[in-house]
Order: C-alpha cells, then structure tokens, then sequence
C-alpha cells in the first residue's frame, strides 16, 4: 500500500516475502525504513555485512544503505520520506535522530519483547486500514501512528542498548554528534570541527561519550568514513582516486594508508576480494 501526498509526501507499507523481496532493493532519496522481521530465516546483506534475522527483530535503515537480499521468508517493511516525516526537524516528538537513524551504530536492530508484540501489531493493522482512506485527515492520522511507531523503537533501543539511564544532556548531545558526523563526514575528519558545531570543546564531548559509549568520538568518525569507502569499493566502479577524493582525503595515498590501518588490508585488495 502506498499513500502520495499533494506535497511530494511518500510512505510504503508492504509485507514483504520471497515473492516481491526485490521492493527491498527500490531506492527513494531521503526515505528512512523499519524492516518488522515476522518470520525466522530472512538473511540480508547490508553495507558488506551478512545479518541473519530473528523473527520480531526490527531493522533502522536509511536511503544510503546498500541491500542485498540472500533469503527472505517474511517481514514488514515500512519506508517513508523527508516530506512525509522529517525526524530531524520533529526530534522533539519522537527523539529518533541519531539513535534509530543517522546513529552510531551501523545497523541498529531491536527485539520487540513477547509483551510488546501485539501493540506492534495493532498499531501496523491500524496503519494498513488508515492507508486505505481517502480523506483530508489522512495524512494527519498516518503521521500521527507513525510517530508512535517511532517512538515505541526508541524506548526499546535505548532500553536493549543500556541507555534509558543516561541523562538527557549527555544523550542529547551524543545523538546531534551522530547526525552532524553523518552530514559532514566527507568534509570534517576532526573532532575539534564536531565541537565546533556544538559549541562544546572536544574534551567536553570526548566525556560526554565516555559517559555512553565504549569507543571516543574519532573512533565514530572514521568508522563513517570507513563504511562509506567500503560501500564505494563494493557498490560502485568508481577508481580509489576519485573515492579518496569524495572522502576528503588529500591524496590516494594517504586513504590507502587510512584504510589499511583500520582494515589489515588496502583498497585496492578489498575490491578485489568483495567483487
């Protein structure tokens, strides 16, 4: 089911089987998706990644991520854009921006409890019946159960991922660093350049990250640049000049010697051996 909006406004809401698991691969520009995993068995490869599903396990991704599909039995797959939802300019409703999407982890995946399914599951049934209206509060209501849907993950990620006792400033915080990373990574390597942006000083963010994660806030950039030299040497034809060039990067030697150091192996050795 899809619904279009006078104002280029766009949501899908499909389930997903062997059958039409191609949907999976339809790219749309600045969309964001929830994958609802219904049955066991659906293994996709994201991003160079090989993920074997759970059934009830729900996947955050994004419109750069790369899809392959090796097996799928069953799943909802939910994708909406910028126009319809932008979690960026409604972070004070859902509080998704840098958690669910644009987060530090690359493939966020949550674990609906047993307790918790069937509100997932009355709140996609109410979705599928409003999907079907034809009237002017239609987008209002698919906008509004969205939203909870949002904000049912969130409360799970931060739950699974041991951050709903983390207070709000740090995560606030944390959470804007992800979403400037993802928006400026090609062109800002340094983290005194994310502290600018915050107005912080690059030791009060380093602190604030200790706070939550395992790993400092440069380790997070140079895994985003990490992922997307990876995604280029596996999804495209492009050279590794041009790549380390699209990167920001001086010269090809000196990505050359960034990847290595991060990887074990060159650029030129990993495209030789995903392709």
């Amino acid at each position: 089911m899809i619904f279009r909006g006078t104002n280029n406004e766009y949501m899908h809401l499909e389930t997903i089987n062997s059958e039409n698991c191609f949907l999976l691969k339809k790219h749309l520009e600045n969309s964001l998706s929830l994958l609802w995993i219904t049955q066991d068995g659906t293994i996709l490869e994201i991003d160079n990644h090989q993920f074997t599903f759970n059934k009830n396990q729900i996947v955050s991704l994004t419109d750069f991520n790369s899809i392959k599909v090796i097996s799928v039995t069953q799943l909802i797959h939910l994708k909406f854009n910028k126009p319809f939802y932008c979690i960026a300019h409604n972070d004070s409703e859902v509080g998704c921006k840098g958690l669910l999407f644009f987060g530090a982890q690359r493939v966020p995946i949550i674990t609906i409890p047993e307790e918790e399914i069937e509100k997932f599951e009355v709140l996609i049934r109410m979705l599928s019946i409003e999907m079907e209206s034809k009237d002017d509060l239609q987008i209002e209501m698919l906008q509004m159960m969205l939203k909870r849907l949002l904000i049912m993950c969130t409360r799970l990620h931060k739950l699974q991922n041991n951050l709903q006792n983390t207070d709000s400033q740090t995560l606030d915080l944390v959470r804007e660093f992800n979403l400037l990373v993802e928006t400026h990574f090609k062109t800002n390597h340094a983290v005194s350049d994310y502290a600018n942006m915050l107005h912080k000083s690059p030791k009060t963010l380093s602190n604030h990250f200790s706070k939550t994660y395992n790993k400092t806030p440069l380790q997070f950039i140079q895994e985003r640049l990490i992922l997307e030299a990876k995604r280029s040497l596996h999804y495209t034809d492009k050279p590794i000049k041009e790549i380390a060039y699209d990167l920001g990067f001086d010269d090809v030697q000196g990505f050359s010697r960034f990847f290595k150091n991060k990887e074990g192996i060159s650029p030129t050795e990993f495209k030789l051996k995903v392709n």
